[in-house]
């Protein structure tokens, strides 16, 4: 039998609802109420291409010699329904073999250019794909010529991204002690659901009961763990998605995470998540119900002591979130990426590595770093960057923005700023600027209002043309009222979704 939603939890996810209509006719949110992540910027999708000479003639690394960083492993068991990157499938261990060559490669020819002979993280990410689908002797062989590229002392955090069928049974409890042994102490698992008809929708490779499983073993090895889950993917109910968070918080992680569906790719694959809904639309939630959805989920979440700590990551203690995304996106340090599709995060320039399996053991075989798409923000870039990614995240601290752009942040965007001050979004105290809950519901969008026209998400008539269009005022520097000067560039549609 379904449960019953709390009334209260109801009328907030009414509310809630109401006031994302209203950003719709603000001109915040697309007409259609679609939804493109604001995960980096540029967008992974509208990056440039360019070449490894272009993007490190001029970098030097950070004074303290400290980075963070990302390895991905393109691995998976099948392709999940939303998945929006190129992985490869099945066991094939001399694919995953040919791989771990070119990866271990890749690392020292990334530490030659940045003239190190070991890397120094304040935290490290391993990602996928499902990172831990390596048979137990390629997965060891992975973590020893990882680690032993790497100085770990200075090193508080090492996070894991792992899928719940490879952390079950013998083998599944060894990856975790080899994770352990090697500094590991951080796990986000990839539940999604904890409902097994939407788990076989979304062609996930495990069920609830293996999730379950997955999760008891990682807390009894000592790990600190985040759980993540999706909403307002097909076969979701109100009713089915507060169960499935409803259980969640029982389980004793210290993280539960939400993502919302994205149809559109943010990533370098288009997922058949799009062609699934070409064909099945109906069997979606509708738009009103994500939004609720998302709500719910909320206080459902608080009324188990867990609260927003990082963008969409809820947690009992303050202390407890993720270093990697918060040294990247919120402080704005300097990150490497290692891997297919991995990128590195620079503090005035942005590497993408390519999305193409032989282009990436080319290169490498090459003696060249596997890149091909990045720049070298100029100026204003630079000022776009400092305020989206932190906004998004967590808040725009005034000091570190005037030392990361070169301007105070009290000179820029300020039509902008009071447009957003005006609908409720965002909130200034003498030392930053940060979103407020309503602010934070809708943080992607918010964090586009200071996109280059060139990488808002969407055409510019897909946007009302109200007060917070987010064509109006795109100059940094822009001092009047977006109906006296339109500051978007006539010319400019935006970027292609």
């Amino acid at each position: 039998m379904s449960m019953t939603i709390p009334s209260d939890w109801m009328q907030e996810a009414d509310a809630r609802l109401a006031q994302f209509k209203a950003l719709i006719e603000a001109g915040l949110i697309c007409k259609s109420g679609e939804f493109f992540p604001s995960v980096h910027y540029p967008p992974i999708t509208m990056v440039p291409p360019t070449t490894q000479e272009d993007l490190f003639r001029t970098y030097t690394m950070p004074a303290d010699g400290f980075v963070d960083v990302y390895a991905h492993l393109p691995f998976c068991a099948g392709r999940c329904l939303f998945c929006h990157y190129p992985v490869l499938y099945g066991p094939q261990p001399e694919a995953k073999a040919r791989y771990l060559d070119a990866l271990e490669k890749e690392m020292d020819l990334y530490m030659g250019v940045l003239g190190i002979d070991k890397i120094r993280p304040r935290s490290i990410l391993v990602g996928g794909g499902t990172p831990t689908y390596l048979e137990l002797p390629q997965f060891k062989r992975f973590l020893d010529f990882f680690c032993a590229r790497m100085d770990l002392t200075p090193c508080r955090q090492f996070n894991y991204d792992v899928d719940p069928g490879t952390l079950v049974g013998p083998e599944g409890l060894e990856r975790l002690r080899m994770m352990k042994d090697h500094g590991v102490n951080r796990l986000t698992i990839g539940v999604q659901s904890l409902n097994d008809a939407i788990l076989r929708m979304m062609n996930r490779p495990h069920d609830v009961a293996t999730a379950l499983e997955s999760i008891a073993n990682s807390l009894q090895m000592g790990f600190i763990v985040n759980i993540e889950f999706i909403f307002g993917h097909p076969g979701q109910t109100l009713e089915n998605w507060v169960e499935v968070i409803e259980h969640a918080c029982t389980l004793g992680v210290e993280e539960i995470q939400l993502y919302r569906l994205k149809v559109e790719r943010y990533g370098d694959f288009q997922g058949p998540i799009k062609s699934y809904k070409h064909i099945k639309a109906d069997g979606f939630p509708s738009l009103d119900d994500t939004i609720r959805m998302k709500q719910l989920a909320i206080s459902c979440l608080r009324s188990h002591g867990y609260l927003e700590n990082l963008r969409r990551v809820f947690s009992r203690e303050r202390r407890i979130f993720s270093l990697y995304a918060h040294r990247q996106c919120c402080e704005l340090c300097d990150q490497i990426g290692l891997g297919l599709t991995a990128f590195s995060s620079l503090r005035d320039r942005f590497v993408l590595n390519t999305q193409y399996f032989e282009e990436y053991y080319k290169s490498i075989d090459e003696g060249r770093l596997p890149l091909n798409r990045g720049l070298v923000r100029s100026r204003e870039e630079q000022m776009r960057w400092a305020i989206i990614l932190p906004l998004k995240n967590r808040d725009v601290v005034r000091s570190r923005y005037e030392r990361v752009a070169g301007v105070p942040l009290e000179q820029v965007f300020r039509p902008k700023m009071q447009a957003l001050k005006d609908h409720g979004l965002i909130e200034e105290t003498p030392t930053s600027i940060r979103l407020t809950p309503l602010g934070g519901f809708v943080a992607d969008e918010v964090a586009e209002q200071f996109n280059e026209p060139a990488y808002v998400p969407y055409p510019r008539d897909e946007y009302t043309e109200g007060p917070l269009n987010p064509y109006r005022n795109a100059d940094p520097f822009a001092a009047t009222d977006p109906d006296l000067q339109d500051q978007d560039g006539s010319n400019r549609e935006g970027g292609a979704s």
